[in-house]
């Protein structure tokens, strides 16, 4: 940051500013929007959007997801820290050059940082959102991987269709009724395809487990986040679809993850 920089808008003043803005973490954003800043008025922009309740992920174009800057843009839904517990789920059940598919991928956060960590790992990510499809090209183009544009399993290679061991869905999962009740930052200026998940939130993953069998390879897994109170129903939608279902808490992060498992061949579904 240049002298005239740290002259005009001293990190304690950025601090003051954001905290009458209401940024609960005032000296950790400020540190931040003044390391992405380049002049002044640059920095001016940044604090006046913080405070108008712009995510501060879209300001700075990015957002940390275990311990990686996952490329963002406005309106695209910024990947939660909870969702780390998801990852390390899917971690622990995947097996060497495993064929990973990231259903309503987002920013694509949750597939590079899985595949990142794996050997050889195959990663395919769709979702609907044109915004999100751009962010996710991005970041999946340092692991590989790629990138469709379409409504959930649609625009999928028919390829992957049988031979797919992990299947990552972060589906939205808020009910619509709810959507008026998440923070600013999230109902406003998040894509509302990202958030609503219908009348009890479980649409969309009704719509997923219908198909995910046809996908899954045997002894493939469906992994999705959802919340504790809706885990239940969750659990039994997964079942209907032909799969067996565990839930798995996180009380550190506040995460609720189901995993469905196609059973092998021969083995019936249970839950």
């Amino acid at each position: 940051m240049s002298t005239s920089l740290s002259l005009l808008l001293s990190p304690s003043s950025v601090v003051t500013r954001l905290r009458a803005g209401g940024c609960v973490f005032a000296e950790d954003e400020a540190q931040l929007l003044l390391s992405a800043a380049h002049t002044p008025d640059e920095l001016s922009s940044m604090v006046e959007r913080r405070v108008a309740g712009l995510p501060l992920e879209h300001i700075v174009g990015w957002a940390e997801f275990r311990g990686r800057r996952i490329a963002l843009e406005p309106g695209v839904f910024v990947p939660r820290r909870r969702t780390e517990f998801l990852v390390r789920q899917a971690l622990g059940l995947a097996g060497p050059r495993a064929v990973v598919v990231d259903l309503c991928c987002g920013s694509g956060a949750l597939g590079v940082s899985l595949a990142a960590a794996l050997s050889g790992a195959e990663l395919h990510a769709a979702d609907i959102d044109p915004a999100a499809v751009r962010c996710a090209r991005r970041n999946l183009r340092t692991v590989g991987g790629r990138v469709y544009q379409g409504d959930l399993f649609a625009p999928l290679p028919a390829a992957l269709r049988g031979r797919t061991d992990l299947l990552l869905a972060n589906v939205p999962y808020v009910p619509t009724e709810e959507i008026e009740l998440l923070p600013t930052e999230a109902r406003v200026h998040e894509a509302r395809v990202a958030l609503d998940g219908g009348a009890d939130g479980l649409d969309v993953l009704r719509r997923v487990t219908a198909e995910a069998s046809h996908w899954l390879a045997p002894g493939g897994h469906l992994l999705f986040e959802t919340s504790e109170r809706q885990a239940p129903r969750a659990v039994e939608t997964v079942v209907r679809g032909g799969l067996m279902a565990r839930t798995t808490v996180c009380g550190e992060l506040d995460a609720t993850v189901v995993t469905g498992t196609k059973p092998a061949e021969g083995a019936g579904a249970a839950d």
